[in-house]
């Protein structure tokens, strides 16, 4: 059975990766060691940027996909 997501719920699932995106390039720019490292973390914000902008314009069926996209990427993200 697949999960339903509304916008408003997509948008969440978002920025809750977005935030830990942006920490970790604090810490990584604090520590200034792995330079490839930062590159990948503000790759994977302009990512969530361009999501967040693709919710604003798609639909239903747009925000379905974002939204179980990022819960999976949070998972993920969380078991680091």
């Amino acid at each position: 059975m697949s999960e339903q997501w509304s916008p408003p719920a997509a948008e969440q699932a978002v920025l809750a990766v977005t935030r830990w995106y942006a920490e970790q390039i604090r810490s990584e720019q604090r520590t200034g060691t792995d330079p490839e490292r930062l590159k990948t973390l503000k790759e994977g914000l302009a990512a969530c940027a361009a999501d967040l902008e693709a919710l604003q314009d798609g639909g239903p069926a747009e925000a379905a996909e974002i939204g179980a996209r990022y819960a999976a990427r949070a998972q993920e993200l969380e078991s680091q």
